[in-house]
């Protein structure tokens, strides 16, 4: 995986509101689409269903670095007291766990943010710097009140003037072409 992805272009076309923008994914996505994406300013109900989005592994992620964590930090504690220094303090045995639980929880809640962090880059392709989108001046609207959809040119299915107009066909409007210059 490149850490710069680059896009060759994309093509946007705007949707007048939620419904419309909600009804073009579920075209969008029954058409065969891949590499689409809906923007908008705030997010919609039911818009993963529409795109066919499957659910996200950010939860398998960060559950494995948790029970890495604990697991290793367990492990290390019982090594260090039963093993490594053995020492017997206020009369205890050489492995008291109880007294161990919060830098075990500590670690865990460590790896735990770590996973989530470094999984969210990776799942969402980051770093990017630079998108073919943001060469458009109407789709700065979409933090104020533009709903777009953009259809990147790595699309099995890409083809300019069949894409051009399938979103025309689904409602959209100002459909736009943006290419890297």
């Amino acid at each position: 995986m490149s850490l710069f992805r680059k896009l060759p272009g994309v093509i946007i076309a705007e949707f007048d509101s939620t419904a419309s923008l909600l009804h073009a994914a579920e075209k969008m996505s029954k058409e065969g689409y891949k590499k689409y994406d809906c923007h908008s300013p705030f997010p919609i109900h039911g818009m993963d269903q529409a795109m066919k989005l499957k659910r996200s592994p950010m939860g398998y992620i960060i559950g494995t670095m948790g029970t890495i964590g604990m697991i290793g930090m367990l492990a290390l504690t019982y090594w260090t007291n039963t093993y490594g220094y053995q020492m017997v303090i206020s009369g205890k045995e050489y492995f008291s766990w109880q007294a161990f639980i919060p830098v075990i929880f500590a670690i865990t809640i460590l790896l735990s943010a770590f996973g989530a962090f470094f999984g969210m880059l990776a799942l969402n392709k980051l770093p990017q710097l630079f998108n073919p989108i943001f060469g458009s001046d109407r789709f700065a609207k979409v933090t104020n009140d533009g709903f777009f959809v953009s259809v990147e040119a790595d699309d099995p299915m890409y083809d300019e003037a069949k894409v051009k107009s399938f979103l025309e066909s689904i409602g959209g409007k100002n459909v736009e072409v943006v290419k890297i210059k």
